[in-house]
């Protein structure tokens, strides 16, 4: 007699040696807080690009919102719970949309990809969440006579170079209680994604592909210190001999017009949250 799923535990594959822990299922299925972790330094550039370069970007019911302003980030984090104790990073890539569907109607940073350097985050986010992520390496950033360098390859080939000054120190508030949230139908706002996954054996075929969002609210995030700058940041063209797997995503975002440079920023955090609040948008 083979197992049987318990229906209040967490399985991805392979299923057989039992629940999975993960981000949002630790061992005997508790739950992670995220008040005191991760520890994170964000770094971020922003640019003016051409609007119908990025609505080729997206996928149906989805809408650009505003400026077609692109930013890229990359995140570092240290001391995750959920990973006992290590850490992992980064690398995304968003702009401004809404989502229309039958039900619901959404605004926030459409995430196109999330480059990640570990596996079990990619797996877990992927699956669980529906965030559009994959694999690169990405070192932990080089600062030197007031610059910031970050880069992202994938064996061996890099792909990415960012470069962000900071010029100006901003002051951070003291932390406040969360506001209570008024009554009635709330504005759904955060961040937006496109889940996908193909149907084995009819490979045109999905077996599943809807709109996800991430919920803007992350009341145990705490924000440590932010300063803002200047920043540039290139993605290299590259040949399929380069990046097999990879080279169409970071040829879109090399033939990106830049028309005009909107700033940097490094933001450094504790806490967050686990992301059991992501929702399909119907």
């Amino acid at each position: 007699m083979g197992y049987k799923f318990d229906p209040k535990a967490m399985y991805r594959m392979p299923t057989h040696f039992g629940p999975r822990t993960g981000p949002r299922y630790g061992p005997d299925g508790r739950k992670f807080e995220c008040k005191d972790n991760p520890k994170s330094t964000s770094i971020t550039v922003s640019f003016l690009t051409n609007s119908e370069q990025l609505e080729a970007f997206l996928p149906p019911g989805f809408s650009l919102n505003g400026e077609p302003v692109v930013s890229v980030s990359g995140g570092y984090m240290k001391e995750i719970e959920w990973l006992a104790g290590r850490g992992y990073n980064t690398l995304g890539v968003s702009f401004p949309a809404i989502f229309n569907g039958e039900v619901d109607r959404a605004t926030g940073s459409f995430l196109t990809v999330l480059w990640e350097n570990l596996t079990d985050p990619i797996l877990t986010g992927r699956e669980e969440l529906g965030f559009s992520k994959i694999y690169c390496a990405l070192p932990e950033p080089v600062t030197f006579n007031g610059e910031t360098h970050c880069t992202a390859s994938w064996l061996g080939f890099k792909f990415m170079d960012m470069h962000v000054r900071a010029t100006e120190q901003v002051q951070v508030e003291p932390a406040s209680a969360p506001r209570k949230q008024p009554s009635g139908e709330q504005r759904l706002t955060g961040t937006l994604h496109y889940k996908y996954m193909p149907r084995t054996g009819e490979w045109g075929v999905a077996d599943v592909a809807y709109a996800v969002l991430t919920p803007a609210s992350a009341p145990n995030r705490v924000v440590k210190a932010h300063w803002r700058g200047e920043g540039t940041v290139q993605f290299h063209k590259a040949r399929w001999e380069d990046l097999p797997t990879q080279y169409n995503i970071v040829n879109a975002f090399h033939e990106l017009e830049i028309k005009e440079w909107r700033g940097a920023s490094i933001v450094k955090t504790v806490g967050g949250k686990d992301l059991s609040d992501q929702r399909i948008l119907r």
